[in-house]
């Protein structure tokens, strides 16, 4: 099974920008603790991350086909992408939306996340362990039962 974690705008800065907000771990740290899941789990993971929404929207596309499912961190993008949405949509591969803050107790702005409803599930508000229990999650999800 390939799954995809897909990570957005300025998640590249993670472990220096608003540690009070978003922790301490880096964007490599988290990768190397999935690539340690995924060995577990017996799944083959790929890893990115965009600043770009057109960017980030392509390599959604290029899911088809090729991942069973995704796991994703579309940062600010999760408020305002219809795009990234439909994306999702069209090439229909499973995802569950990861946010390392609780985006229900953030900013009014950041409360709504328009990915949601095309989602099988949401991780928030547990730091970088959240990719661990997205992950594990997805996986479980997709397992033949």
């Amino acid at each position: 099974m390939r799954i995809a974690v897909l990570n957005g705008p300025n998640l590249n800065l993670l472990g220096t920008r608003e540690p009070e907000i978003y922790g301490t771990t880096t964007l490599r740290d988290i990768e190397s603790r999935l690539r340690q899941v995924a060995s577990v789990l017996g799944v083959t993971l790929e890893f990115g991350q965009w600043n770009g929404e057109g960017e980030l929207i392509d390599a959604v596309q290029r899911l088809y086909g090729r991942c069973e499912g995704a796991v994703i961190n579309a940062g600010a993008y999760t408020h305002t992408s219809l795009a990234l949405r439909d994306a999702f949509a069209a090439v229909r591969v499973p995802f569950v939306e990861v946010h390392l803050s609780n985006i229900f107790a953030r900013e009014p702005e950041r409360r709504h996340s328009v990915l949601a409803a095309e989602a099988v599930g949401m991780v928030c508000g547990l730091g970088a362990y959240g990719y661990e229990l997205a992950l594990r999650g997805l996986v479980a999800r997709l397992a033949p039962q």
